[in-house]
């Protein structure tokens, strides 16, 4: 009768483990998507121009810091990977606009051709600052 007692608070204490650590993760992954979740640049447009507008905007801003970034990543260099990189980033450069152009030519004639090529230069734009970086981090460790 004793061992029957034992394994029935044994059974309700993992029931309430398990609970707790399904509750434990779903807080968890609730807190970590929403820091995660970038909020929208162009939410408050109203119309098909503005938000053609306000992606350009977001291309630009991204511009900019890939920019920033290239230019203290080059810095760094010694003059033979600065032409290294120099190429490297042509090379990307025409990669990005031909694949944006693609991308956005699905919409080709549309209203809203502009705002998709604004958004896909604007995201892969960020995406090679941020490799960018990485790679001038990881030559400075």
């Amino acid at each position: 009768m004793l061992e029957n007692k034992s394994r029935l608070v044994f059974a309700t204490n993992n029931k309430r483990v398990v609970a707790l650590l399904g509750l434990f993760l779903l807080i968890v992954t609730s807190t970590l998507a929403q820091q995660q979740k970038r909020p929208e640049p162009c939410a408050d447009a109203q119309s098909q121009a503005e938000l053609n507008i306000c992606w350009g905007k977001e291309y630009k801003a991204a511009d900019a810091r890939l920019n920033k970034v290239y230019g203290q990543f080059a810095s760094k260099l010694s003059d033979e990977e600065k032409v290294q990189l120099k190429n490297a980033q042509l090379a990307w450069l025409k990669y990005r606009d031909a694949d944006c152009e693609f991308v956005a030519d699905q919409y080709k004639g549309g209203s809203m051709r502009p705002m998709i090529a604004a958004i896909c230069l604007a995201d892969v734009t960020n995406a090679r600052a941020n490799e960018l970086k990485t790679q001038m981090k990881e030559r400075e460790q």
